[in-house]
Order: structure tokens, then C-alpha cells, then sequence
């Protein structure tokens, strides 16, 4: 099988259909599906079951799937590695990673890369963990970063770090004095929380059980940017991480008081890529500029 008739295959099996994908690839229709009745011939067996103007894969088309998305991951690879070696830095990354790293971490990391590698493209894709988990073992991301997941044996952890919890406070509030702040100390302003199906949440409501204190927040929201934007404007007091309100607190719009509750665990940030295969060069040169800066913004705290 030759690059075409990859590339051809798993566009079908992305867009559902011979059309789409040919809109996408920008051939005529003709032209994929021959490539496509060329390919089950010669493997003696149909790649695709015909239902209702979709096209769902046959089991022999889910092997032929992963050969097809891992040869073209190292096909891909390998152009790169052929470009390092003539001294341009190109090629192309994919992170999945949720909407508050998304929002916060990502947008100045992906600067300082692109101002370094200026050859190589960033697709940021914000995501639920466990869906974040799933993109990279299925070779959609080539990076997952993400809180508080286990990794499963078919992804590997390329780095972790431990986020400490805190209150997030407007400059001037009765708290900004402070350099930390106990759990008590914040149930006694109106409470801006991270809805419950974020990592986070579970960790707090854990805290507020364990301290027999009952919360009933002013507002939930599983949106950082709201959430930091009702702490701004005076509406209650927020407890995020670190990571999540970095923009602000550089900016002096926000501060971030770490609590210091011993019992109170940390947030667990992981960065993973699949198990099998090598990350392409720029997959790499990202992943070891996402592990410096943690370490950097860690150090800083």
C-alpha cells in the first residue's frame, strides 16, 4: 500500500463518507473510492459496510485502520526527522488538552515555540480528560495534558507535577493580605466554584466533607474564563490552581493565595503520549518545552 491510497482510507474512515472526503482531499470522488475498491480487492475482502449513505468499517477494516494511521504516524516521523537533518525545524503537532490548560497554559507556550520553530503548525484541542486519554491512544493527538487521570499501559507519562489548590482573589480583597489561606478562612465569602465534572471539584468537595463544611457556592461553571472574570468583577472568591489564573496573576488582575490545609491533595498534572511508536521530532521538541516550562513555573511558586 502506497501513500495515496493511506491517506485516501483514513480520510473515509475520519469524514464518513467517499464525498466528504474527497471534498477534504480535494480529489474527485471517483478517485478515492477506486483507490478504495483497488485496496479490498487486493486484500481479498471489504473494508466497509455500505449503510444508509455511511460507511461503517468491517473488523478486517479496524486492523487495517491501525496499520494505516501507525504507518502514516511514522511516514510522518520520518519527513520530519529527513528535515531536522537538513537543519529546518517542520512539521506539525496536535495536543488535546482540557479548556482551563487550553485557555491558560497553552496560548503563551505555543508562542515561545512558534517564535523558536517558526516551521512547525500547533492544533490545540480542548477536551474532557478522558476523551483527551482516548484522542492520543487512538494517534489523533500526538500529546494529552491533562489533571488527575490514570494512564492506562497504552499511554506513557512524559512528565507529572503536583499543583497546590488556593484561593483566587481580587487585588485589594480582605485576603490579598495574606500570603496563604486555610479552607476556613474562605467559606466566609461567597464561593465561585469549578463545576462538578472537573478533577478539581473532587478534590475540594473531598476537603469540605473531611472539614464538616457545608458550601453552597454563588456560582458553578466548568469555564475558567468565567469563573476568573465573576472573581474580577467582585461576585466571590474562586479556588483553582496555580495554572489556571497564570495570565491573570501576571497581570496583577488576579492573586492566587495557596492553601495550606495539609490534608488538602494536589492536583496531578500529566503530560502522556502513546506507548507504542516514537513521537515525531516536533512532537518532541513540544513535549520537552511543556515539561520546562512546568518545572519553571513550578520553581516560581
Amino acid at each position: 500500500m502506497h501513500s495515496r491510497v493511506l491517506r485516501y482510507f483514513d480520510e473515509v474512515v475520519r469524514r464518513g463518507s467517499i464525498r466528504k472526503a474527497a471534498e477534504y482531499l480535494h480529489v474527485a470522488p471517483t478517485a478515492v473510492n477506486r483507490q478504495i475498491l483497488d485496496l479490498e480487492a487486493e486484500l481479498g475482502a471489504p473494508l466497509f459496510e455500505r449503510i444508509s449513505n455511511r460507511l461503517r468499517l468491517t473488523p478486517l477494516g479496524e486492523m487495517v485502520l491501525a496499520h494505516v494511521r501507525q504507518t502514516l504516524r511514522e511516514h510522518e516521523a520520518l519527513r520530519e526527522r529527513i528535515e531536522d537533518f537538513k537543519g529546518a525545524r517542520r512539521g506539525h503537532i496536535g495536543i488535546a488538552a482540557t479548556t482551563g490548560l487550553a485557555a491558560s497554559l497553552m496560548p503563551s507556550l505555543v508562542h515561545d515555540f512558534r517564535q523558536r520553530y517558526p516551521g512547525i503548525t500547533v492544533r490545540v484541542i480542548d477536551m474532557p480528560g478522558a476523551a483527551i486519554a482516548a484522542a492520543v491512544e487512538r494517534g489523533e493527538m500526538d500529546l494529552g495534558l491533562c489533571y488527575d487521570l490514570p494512564v492506562p499501559k497504552t499511554l506513557r507519562v512524559l512528565a507529572a507535577s503536583e499543583w497546590q489548590i488556593g484561593a483566587v482573589v481580587p487585588p485589594g480583597h480582605a485576603l490579598a493580605k495574606h500570603s496563604s489561606v486555610l479552607l476556613s478562612e474562605c467559606v466566609g465569602y461567597p464561593l465561585i466554584l469549578p463545576a462538578p465534572p472537573l478533577s478539581i471539584r473532587t478534590l475540594l468537595d473531598a476537603a469540605f466533607a473531611r472539614n464538616a463544611i457545608e458550601v453552597t457556592p454563588v456560582a458553578e461553571s466548568t469555564s475558567m474564563a468565567l469563573i476568573q472574570r465573576l472573581v474580577a468583577m467582585g461576585s466571590g472568591i474562586a479556588l483553582l490552581n496555580p495554572l489556571d489564573v497564570m495570565e491573570e496573576c501576571s497581570r496583577n488582575a488576579l492573586l492566587y493565595l495557596p492553601l495550606r490545609d495539609p490534608e488538602l491533595q494536589r492536583q496531578a498534572l500529566v503530560l502522556m503520549a502513546r506507548s507504542k511508536g516514537q513521537l515525531s521530532a516536533a512532537a518532541e521538541l513540544m513535549a520537552q518545552s511543556i515539561e520546562a516550562a512546568l518545572a519553571r513555573m513550578f520553581a516560581a511558586i
